[in-house]
Parts: structure tokens; C-alpha cells; sequence
């Protein structure tokens, strides 16, 4: 850590392990807050939120205040959500991926249909209010399903054709939603579950526990076996990483590292389970996702910038504002009940709040911090997920073009 001052501002510049340390003790004030809030965990708000939130305000203070600024060293965000998934695909057996079933289909389309409905709200409500379609498309599911690398590419895009504050109203309105997925998911996968009084299913007997197909072995693991595990993840992000940049290529557009990775997990997952290369821990493993997790939304959230959302003037707000009251409400009223009234579709809306404002490793902690309160949904785990980091592309993307080349002709020629 450095400390210079530039023009009578403070510059605090953290390389990157600094910049871990402070979001590992910001995560660590969240888990205390919310262990003493009673408000906080009633409704499943992360902790890993609590923490980057009271961060966030602090460097807001004095970015307004413009007596001091944090550079930041972000190195490690990235391979945390990489680790992160590995970990989600090694906790995937066949007999709980089967599980998925149709509930994996229905959800995906859900989800794409929630995406279209999005650049419909954006448009209709930007229409109304006279503010340009360039805008009113970053303001929908460019920025809320695409998330900040959809808004800085599109808005660059946007950019080249004279629309100056494209990347400024993307990194706004992709700020927005991240903020607001993560402050919505867990109330209401709380009310659903309080309302209708729903149970996990893991407790019925008809249903294989998780718990039984990732079983602990009776003898405890040896330092080998722990290393073992942890190289398997390692190996798993690598191969991963190779496996999405081949895709990419194939299909030419980006397909994200982390797919990639829970896929490549998937793989091995299954193979040791047939051939028995190591001693698999699924509690270890576990274990090593769920820091990764909240380790990597303590560094998200740390180190966004609060004063991004003074872009979001007028039509722009408003129609942010309506995105997360639609998602809100078609979660509530209309893909609950969709997805079956259960405790598994009360977890997977908490999940499409995330992923459809934010990204989907916010849709995971909110489905986290749920299922931490009321019972594990290994369904839920298992699609939101795969639908989130990859599936919901297929028709987000296509359609968003689309909307593009209708309302925005002249950016034919430099999308799609």
C-alpha cells in the first residue's frame, strides 16, 4: 500500500494483496453485523454485501468529498468466480444433474423471456419519456443480464456513433442492478418460503439427499488427499479456460472461462466417481467454493463505484427503476408458480433476481444466503447456475441484436 497526493486528493493505491486483505475484513464485519443484526439475517441479506456496502459508502465519502480515492489492485476477482464454479461442477454428480431435468429447460426459457421483456420496458418506457434508444437498450437486459462487460462493450459500441455517455449510463445502470440483485433476492426468496410455507424436499423421502450422494467418508482425508482435491480444482479452472477459448472460437462470440470450468469439473467429477483417481471431498470442496464465492462479491462490490450512478439521470433511472420492479414482480407472481410452487422455485427466483439484475454469482449468494436460513436446494444449485452463466446468452444475445439493428440502424454494421 502507497499513499500520494495528487492535486490535494489522498491517492491510497493497494496492490493486490492489500486489496484482498481489505475485502477478507470486510467480509468478516459483514458475518459480525449480520450475526447482531437480527433485521439483516431475517431477510437473507448477504453478509459479503453488508461489508462491501459499508466499504463502498466510504470511498463514495470521499470521492464527493474529493479528500481522498482508493486505486485498487484487482487481480483476484476473476479467479475466485473461476474457482468458485469449478467447485459448483465437482459438486455435480449424474444422479443429481438428472435432476434437473425439464425444470432446467422451463427455467432457461423463463429466463430468456424475462431478457426479451426487459428490452421491451427499456424501449416502451424510453419512447415515452424521449430518451434514445442507444440509452434506453443499456438501461435493459444489456446491462441487467450482461452485467458491467456487456455495458462497456455495447456502450462502446454505442460510443463509436456519437453517443457520448453510452459508457457512462452502462457501468451506471450494470452498478444499479448489481446493487439492487443483491439487496432483492434474498427477501424475496424469503417471503415466497414464508408465505406458502415451504420445506426443502431433500427432507422428503422421495427425494436423494445431497447430503447422501456427496457423503463425507467415515476416515478423515490425509494432507495428500487435501492437496489432491485442490489440484483437481486447479487442473479443472486450467482445462476449463482452454476448453471455453475453443468454444469461442467455434461459435464466434465469447463464451465465459467459467463455464468452461464447471463443465471441465463436471467431467471430472463423474470420472473419479467411475475410476477413483483420488479421494473426492465434497465437504472440502464445498467449503473452498463458498470462500471463493463471498470473497469474490466482497471484492466486487468493494471496489465498484457508488458515483457511477450519477449517470443515471431521468429516463435512465426510470427505467432501471422499472426493470428491477418488473423482475421483482414477475419472480413474485408469475415464474414461481411457473416453476411449481415449491421450495426449489422460491430458491431459484431468490437466483433469477441476481442473475437477471446483476450476475450470477449473485444470483448464488443470494440462493446462498436462503438456503443458509431454510434447507438446502440441490435443484436450484444445479440449474440457475448453468442457466445464468451461459444457457440465458442463447436468447439474450440474439434478441438484444436484434432490438439493436430495429431501433438503432446505424449500428447494423457493427453488431451482430
Amino acid at each position: 500500500m502507497s499513499f500520494e497526493t495528487v492535486e490535494n486528493v489522498l491517492n491510497i493505491n493497494t496492490d493486490a494483496i492489500m486489496t484482498l486483505a481489505m475485502a477478507s475484513i470486510l467480509l468478516l464485519i459483514g458475518y459480525a453485523i449480520k450475526n447482531k443484526v437480527n433485521f439483516l439475517a431475517k431477510y437473507c441479506i448477504p453478509a459479503p454485501v453488508i461489508g462491501g456496502f459499508i466499504f463502498m459508502f466510504i470511498t463514495f465519502a470521499g470521492h464527493t468529498t474529493g479528500t481522498f480515492t482508493f486505486n485498487f489492485t484487482n487481480t483476484f476477482q476473476d479467479p475466485f468466480m473461476l474457482a468458485f464454479f469449478t467447485t459448483v461442477g465437482l459438486g455435480a454428480s449424474f444422479s443429481l444433474l438428472k435432476k434437473g431435468g425439464i425444470l432446467l429447460i422451463v427455467y432457461w426459457l423463463c429466463a430468456g423471456v424475462v431478457s426479451i421483456f426487459q428490452n421491451i420496458i427499456g424501449i416502451a418506457v424510453g419512447t415515452a419519456v424521449g430518451l434514445e434508444a442507444p440509452y434506453a437498450l443499456l438501461s435493459s437486459a444489456i446491462s441487467m443480464v450482461g452485467g458491467h462487460g456487456a455495458a462497456g462493450s455495447y456502450g462502446s459500441t454505442f460510443e463509436s456513433l456519437g453517443y457520448s455517455a453510452a459508457m457512462g449510463v452502462g457501468a451506471a445502470a450494470a452498478t444499479f442492478g448489481l446493487i439492487s440483485g443483491v439487496l432483492v433476492g434474498g427477501p424475496l426468496g424469503r417471503r415466497l418460503i414464508v408465505k406458502y410455507d415451504l420445506k426443502p424436499e431433500e427432507h422428503q423421502a422421495n427425494y436423494d439427499d445431497i447430503k447422501s450422494v456427496n457423503a463425507a467418508g467415515k476416515e478423515p482425508l490425509s494432507a495428500l488427499d487435501v492437496i489432491k482435491n485442490v489440484v483437481a480444482i486447479i487442473v479443472c479452472m486450467a482445462l476449463g479456460t482452454m476448453v471455453s477459448g475453443w468454444v469461442s472460437k467455434l461459435i464466434g462470440m465469447s463464451f465465459p472461462n467459467y463455464v468452461g470450468a464447471m463443465f471441465v469439473a463436471v467431467i471430472v467429477r463423474n470420472l473419479n466417481d467411475t475410476f477413483h483417481f483420488y479421494k473426492f471431498s465434497f465437504p472440502l470442496v464445498d467449503g473452498i467454493g463458498d470462500v471463493m464465492l463471498n470473497l469474490y462479491l466482497a471484492l466486487a462490490l468493494m471496489t465498484l463505484k457508488l458515483w457511477e450512478l450519477a449517470s443515471l439521470m431521468g429516463g435512465v433511472l426510470l427505467i432501471v427503476i422499472c426493470q428491477v420492479v418488473f423482475i421483482v414482480t414477475v419472480s413474485y407472481f408469475v415464474i414461481f408458480r411457473i416453476l411449481g410452487k415449491s421450495y426449489d422455485a422460491a430458491v431459484m427466483c431468490s437466483g433469477l433476481c441476481g442473475h437477471g439484475l446483476g450476475a450470477t454469482p449473485t444470483a448464488i449468494v443470494n440462493m446462498t444466503a436462503v438456503t443458509e436460513r431454510y434447507g438446502m436446494s440441490s435443484r436450484a444449485f444445479m440449474v440457475v447456475p448453468i442457466v445464468g452463466a451461459f444457457l440465458v446468452d442463447i436468447i439474450y444475445q440474439p434478441q438484444t441484436i436484434a432490438f439493436i439493428k430495429f431501433f438503432v440502424p446505424a449500428a447494423s454494421n457493427l453488431v451482430g
